[in-house]
């Protein structure tokens, strides 16, 4: 066990505990050692001995040999939905999420070709550059590039992994937070979309608003001040608000005076919550502070503030790019599903969340862990490989 001790990452320790909600001390009791342990061991003070090694990795629901693994460039450091005076623990927890994302990704892309990045980033290198007409050019300039016309989207999620960009959507425990997005060091986009609230409607708009951060601000550094993160966030809701709905086509089909009953008809046609079209309608100027307080206090009167009309009449937008990466490369014998978790180093019950498969198909107890036929269980990410399969050639 020498070898698999001496190469111990103290940074897979960081990102477990975090992707666990786990402190030091709460660790320390299960594996059955001191929190001081566990210190030297994240300051790379100590290496556990192989026993340990063990009951920690299965405490932490990885492989031991994933604590051994090499720790690669992470993607840059994700913009959050939320206050960044709050929350510690829980955007920690996404961060490491989105890590695994990035990585998980990054070892299937050894075997396949993703789609090419398609996604125009702003040259914006401070905040508050940007304008309110930038938002809108932003807007109208991804329609334009993505060959969309000014009709309702069908699909945004389905747009943005067809623009290349990596989307995960799963059950966090942490609803305050909506998404995150980020770029990775390599230049492609991934987008985190928390699932926790399962309202399709505000589902397509977390995803617009995160696409708005990768436009918007792909060059500028997320902040540690709340007035620029509280900036960037109205910046990016501006630019969901614009992207869904057009200025010139959807208002000229809103009625006026504008009603809650009117918006309410247009819900569904434009995949848009009747409170999002009353803040597009303002931001466009066409409802003044009287009107929009008017519609605001009569919604919560007769709605509530969480839900409204017809909510569940559109399901939530789920990604399909890894799932169908999974299904390619077990199809063409590569990488065989059951075999994930082992190749991975990961659970199978994160691995079905990172990679949207159906909840089961790595967890059902019948389920085995099987080697990887000709390839080596330690990820190759340079992209060398001779099975290399394109997505151009499945249907």
């Amino acid at each position: 066990m020498s070898r698999v001790i001496s190469t111990f990452q103290p940074s897979r320790l960081e990102q477990a505990l975090a992707a666990r909600g786990l402190s030091a001390v709460e660790l320390a009791a299960r594996v059955g050692v001191t929190s001081t342990t566990i210190s030297r061991w994240r300051n790379s003070a100590q290496v556990p001995s192989g026993d340990l090694l063990f009951r920690l990795a299965e405490e932490l629901r990885v492989s031991p040999e994933w604590l051994t693994r090499q720790t690669v460039a992470g993607p840059a450091r994700p913009y959050y939905r939320g206050s960044i005076a709050q929350m510690k623990a829980e955007r920690a927890l996404l961060c490491a999420r989105v890590e695994w994302l990035a990585e998980v990704a990054a070892q299937l892309e050894s075997y396949v070709d993703y789609p090419v990045v398609n996604v125009p980033r702003m040259p914006f290198k401070k905040a508050s550059e940007i304008s309110d007409a930038d938002i809108e050019s932003a807007a109208e300039e991804c329609r334009r590039v993505w060959g969309l016309k000014d009709g309702p989207i069908s699909d945004v999620v389905l747009l943005l992994e067809n623009a290349g960009v990596i989307v995960a959507r799963e059950e966090t425990g942490t609803a305050r937070i909506e998404g995150l997005s980020t770029w990775t060091h390599s230049g492609r986009p991934l987008v985190f979309l928390c699932a926790d609230k399962g309202n399709g409607f505000r589902g397509r708009f977390d995803a617009a608003h995160e696409l708005g951060h990768l436009i918007l601000h792909s060059y500028i550094e997320a902040p540690n001040d709340s007035a620029t993160h509280k900036l960037i966030e109205q910046q990016a809701h501006r630019f969901a608000g614009a992207f869904l709905l057009p200025a010139r086509s959807f208002t000229a089909e809103v009625a006026v005076p504008v009603t809650l009953q009117g918006l309410l008809m247009l819900k569904v046609r434009w995949g848009v919550s009747v409170a999002a079209m009353i803040m597009r309608l303002v931001a466009l100027n066409l409802l003044n502070e009287s009107d929009y307080l008017r519609l605001i206090k009569l919604r919560s009167a007769k709605w509530g503030n969480k839900q409204e009309p017809l909510d569940d009449e559109r399901a939530p937008e789920e990604p399909r790019l890894l799932r169908r990466t999974v299904d390619l490369l077990h199809e063409a014998g590569i990488v065989r599903r059951d075999a994930l978790p082992a190749f991975m180093g990961l659970s199978g019950r994160d691995l079905e969340g990172l990679l949207g498969l159906p909840w089961g198909v790595l967890t059902r107890p019948a389920a085995e862990v099987l080697e990887l036929s000709g390839v080596s269980s330690q990820p190759r990410l340079n992209g060398q490989t001779d099975n290399v399969v394109s997505f151009l050639n499945k249907k």
